[in-house]
């Protein structure tokens, strides 16, 4: 009997260490990560992209939940973009265990041209979290274009158009539009590294609209 009231002992110690071991140090990570919270009171800020130190994370309204951003303690550069509006950038520093709330406010570029005549791009791509570039210019992500009533407008003429994603491979594809044309543009977007998505945070402005 007390052999197996020493073995019984034994085992639940050995278990609790086993959980301890599995649980505690992921507690202790959680405990010094800290996350950074978006906040943008309108429907520009809300479909802005964001960049964490060069690379796309998505855009604004969807980084919560378990797409929330989360990051080593430390100096980190935020920048927003949207199509026709200036960069919003900005630099954090995040504590241990801290929860840092930015909000967001996009300003009109004055500079920003568009286009008289138009040509038309509907997308169908998935995932419709990608960002889209237009001449190596971010102009917004798929979801704002494959809805009903909802399409990319350009310039007529010549234009590359990427669609990356972080942990996809980056979709490359150059078109020759005449005006008023409409084009559908259909891909997926197949898994690869992080690294083959690239920041693309070209600044130069290009000729660019949206129909909503």
């Amino acid at each position: 009997m007390i052999i197996q009231s020493f073995i019984r002992t034994t085992v639940l110690v050995l278990g609790l260490g086993f959980i301890l071991g599995i649980h505690m140090p992921l507690l202790a990570a959680n405990d010094i990560m800290g996350e950074i919270q978006f906040v943008g009171a309108s429907k520009i800020e809300k479909t802005s992209g964001v960049w964490v130190d060069g690379q796309y994370v998505g855009y604004l309204k969807e980084l919560k939940g378990s797409k929330k951003v989360v990051l080593l303690p430390g100096q980190h550069e935020i920048t927003v973009k949207q199509a026709g509006y200036q960069d919003f950038a900005q630099k954090v520093i995040l504590e241990p265990g801290q929860k840092h709330v930015i909000q967001v406010a996009m300003q009109k570029n004055p500079a920003a041209q568009y286009p008289e005549a138009t040509a038309q791009i509907k997308m169908s791509v998935s995932p419709n979290r990608a960002a889209v570039f237009l001449d190596d210019q971010f102009v917004g992500h798929v979801d704002e274009f494959d809805g009903p009533g909802q399409a990319l407008l350009l310039a007529p003429g010549k234009h590359r158009v990427k669609i990356t994603l972080p942990g996809y491979r980056t979709f490359e594809t150059e078109l020759n539009l005449l005006a008023e044309q409409k084009f559908e543009l259909k891909t997926e977007l197949f898994k690869g590294s992080i690294l083959q998505a690239g920041p693309l945070m070209n600044e130069k402005d290009s000729d660019v609209a949206r129909a909503k």
